[in-house]
């Protein structure tokens, strides 16, 4: 069996949209790997003070909790993920920052945020928006738990508007993956409320990074 069909086999034994079992360990460790690229291009376009409170939805094996722990100085951070195997790989990728306090991970889903209203100034989902579907229902959860003048960041390395691979559009068609346009991506974060909305594009991919924030009139 070749390395690219063994590959395919573990990503779907394990499961992207809810990573189970060893071969989704192996999925995350290797997703954590494969999207490290747009998950730095994604983060530096934050402006931090260091003291936010951060929350990373779809925390997955925990790589861009420990990335973003790097930024954050005297805030902290929290990781959710509704994958048991995902936030037991987050919480042992990440055990430093959890028993100083700093982090912590816990197993929930968008849909239903464990957390009282206004608690993060940052709110991201990196690789994971996609298995969401347009639901605008879970993006006014979000904004319900994001503060006053805070970030909901939206980052992938697909769109709609871009050119994929081939590999990459029978992904999407094979796990139903929601795509849409930078502009569709705009409008639905409107409707949910999110005010200033904008997209990022990185050159030469078909990275995407989508920012709302939480205004109070």
């Amino acid at each position: 069996m070749s390395t690219e069909k063994n590959e395919l086999s573990v990503t779907e034994l394990g499961n992207p949209a809810k990573p189970h079992g060893k071969a989704g360990e192996e999925m995350l460790r290797r997703m954590g790997e494969s999207h490290s690229g747009v998950t730095d291009w994604a983060l530096n376009t934050l402006e931090l003070s260091g003291s936010e409170r951060v929350l990373d939805i779809g925390c997955g094996g925990g790589d861009a909790l420990k990335k973003m722990s790097a930024r954050i100085s005297s805030g902290k951070l929290t990781g959710v993920d509704y994958s048991e195997v995902s936030v037991e790989l987050s919480r042992q990728r990440n055990i430093r920052d959890i028993n100083m306090g700093k982090m912590n991970v816990v197993k929930a889903s968008a849909e239903a945020l464990p957390f009282p209203d206004n608690s993060f100034d940052v709110i991201y989902t990196i690789e994971s928006f996609y298995f969401w579907g347009r639901n605008t229902e879970t993006l006014r959860e979000i904004r319900r738990v994001l503060a006053e003048n805070g970030v909901f960041m939206i980052v992938a390395d697909i769109h709609g508007a871009a050119e994929l691979s081939d590999d990459a559009i029978n992904n999407i068609r094979k796990y139903d993956l929601f795509n849409p346009t930078p502009a569709e991506l705009r409008t639905l974060l409107t409707e949910s409320g999110f005010a200033d909305t904008e997209t990022l594009l990185k050159s030469e991919t078909s990275w995407i990074c989508a920012k709302g924030y939480k205004r109070i009139k």
